[in-house]
């Protein structure tokens, strides 16, 4: 069964053997260690040229991984002060600590997002951020269940209802609406995906 404790399901996420299901405020996502992103592409028939991103429990977890400039980082913590917990991906310069495996075919850039489900934080702050994307075959339309991800990839492993439902008690969950995307250009955000979030930002 693809079902396990929340315990087992971080240290195999943290192992970087094994994808696990990630539920989160947009969609449910896979995730893996950074370094083993290949691990996703794999089982999403999915273009290296469609990076993943990385989630993280915190922004303070995420800004090692962004390069720029001291002006562009203040401007990107605050946008991220404004919009994180939540439904806002934000692609930026990459630092030398994103692994390829993220984005192979542009190693220049990450995408970010901290997630608002209290359960996606909550594995990842014993994680460590991890290297995500929706859950679904590449092309296809992205699952909305757990159950659904179950059944289209049954090796990936994923959190116990109970356990889930221990930690958010009645709190809204999955809107099924993905996260918006902006790409900073250097100037301006570029919008790459219109989700929950509009511009200005």
């Amino acid at each position: 069964m693809p079902y396990t404790s929340l315990s087992e399901l971080i240290a195999q996420a943290k192992a970087g053997q094994q994808i696990v299901g990630l539920p989160t405020d947009t969609v449910p996502g896979l995730a893996v260690r950074p370094d083993r992103g290949e691990l996703i592409f794999v089982a999403k028939q999915r273009s290296e040229t469609k990076p993943l991103i990385l989630l993280g429990a915190s922004a303070e977890d995420l800004w090692p991984f962004v390069g720029g400039s001291a002006e562009e980082q203040a401007l990107w913590r605050s946008v991220a002060a404004r919009h994180w917990p939540g439904a806002l991906t934000l692609v930026l310069p990459a630092s030398d600590r994103v692994p390829s495996a993220i984005n192979p075919t542009d190693p220049t850039t990450v995408g970010l997002r901290v997630p608002q489900r209290a359960i996606a934080r909550h594995i990842l702050a014993q994680t460590g951020p991890l290297a995500t994307t929706s859950a679904n075959l590449s092309g296809q339309p992205a699952l909305q269940t757990l159950e659904d991800i179950a059944a289209q990839f049954p090796q990936v492993l994923l959190p116990q209802a109970a356990e889930v439902a221990a930690i958010e008690g009645d709190r809204p969950a999955t809107s099924g609406t993905p996260s918006t995307v902006v790409k900073w250009t250097g100037t301006d955000w570029e919008v790459l995906r219109q989700g929950a979030i509009a511009l200005p930002l």
